[in-house]
């Protein structure tokens, strides 16, 4: 119940700090970046330090690998790095971003190996690899109870609200401004509400009901597993439209986004498995999210058209 409840929290204070001045979430998000990044890292170090050595223990118990199971974990591995997107989505607020675009992607894909490999190795050369199972999202704090004690483990948990935290700022921000753009473009219907404030501040309230909806029924778990699906499927459906419809525009290599899509859906289909054998109901409200969104989308795109043929015939 605590979980939820945090998470509705955070929620509210990110579109508390979303509502004020670009400089402010700025300064914020790059605060709270600071101290996540250096606290995870002084983790790590840690954890490396204090261990007998860097090896996982399998233990008793443990079950036998699958190639489901090998995808599922690919699929979790592409989510995690799945935060540059946040740059892309908010390329217009970088200076000079022709230039500096390209090179905050790869620092941050460079920060995320870094800190990934040092959580990991802090991990398994502190619990053995079913402690990590049965720790499952609090592995890190389970860990870091080795250290100083209790006071390591109250420290993990709030390097962790820190991350979720600024994690949310930058993302509701990107996923807004992103919403809002396709508005403008007049490819996502829109209504207002009476809600006073720029299109992206509505778009930014659309963006919270829904995290606090999800954040109210679903652990973080089947957040994360809803999350995959949407994204794998999202990025098919680019690397598909560039090949499709761009790809002389913008210079695209054919061969790239041919790769990017099959092995997409390698991972999609094992994730897909995966969750039918242990956790159908993810499954079945992704297909419905899905549906409701592909028949929404058709219906609205069809009424643009239809109007724009009236006006057209109108104006002859």
């Amino acid at each position: 119940m605590f979980v939820p409840l945090l998470g509705v929290g955070l929620l509210l204070a990110a579109v508390l700090i979303n509502l004020s001045t670009n400089k402010l979430i700025e300064t914020v998000a790059s605060v709270l970046g600071f101290f996540k990044i250096g606290g995870i890292i002084v983790f790590g170090v840690v954890g490396v330090f204090i261990a007998d050595s860097i090896d996982m223990g399998t233990g008793g118990g443990v079950p036998s690998p699958t190639l489901s199971g090998f995808f599922g974990a690919a699929a979790l591995g592409i989510f995690a790095f799945k935060g540059f997107t946040t740059i892309t989505n908010s390329g217009s607020e970088l200076k000079n971003p022709k230039r500096n675009l390209g090179k905050a992607i790869m620092i941050s894909i460079a920060l995320c190996v870094v800190i990934y490999a040092l959580v990991g190795f802090a991990v398994a050369s502190n619990l053995s690899l079913s402690e990590i199972i049965e720790t499952q999202d609090y592995s890190l704090a389970a860990a870091a109870r080795p250290a100083p004690g209790e006071a390591a483990v109250g420290f993990t948990v709030f390097l962790a609200m820190l991350a979720t935290a600024g994690g949310i700022i930058a993302i509701v921000f990107a996923v807004s401004r992103m919403l809002a753009m396709l508005t403008e473009m007049k490819l996502v219907p829109h209504r207002h509400f009476h809600m006073p404030g720029s299109l992206q501040k509505h778009t930014l309230v659309y963006t919270i009901v829904f995290g606090l909806i999800l954040t109210a029924f679903f652990d973080l778990s089947r957040i994360a597993a809803l999350g995959i699906i949407f994204y794998l499927i999202m990025d098919i459906a680019i690397h598909w439209g560039v090949l499709r419809h761009l790809r002389k525009s913008v210079g695209a290599i054919a061969v790239i986004p041919s790769i990017a899509i099959l092995l997409d859906v390698l991972v999609l289909s094992g994730f897909v498995w995966e969750k039918a054998t242990s956790d159908p109901l993810v499954l079945i409200v992704a297909a419905g999210l899905m549906a409701v969104l592909l028949i929404g989308e058709w219906l609205f795109l069809a009424k643009r058209n239809n109007s724009a043929d009236s006006e057209q015939f109108h104006s002859h």
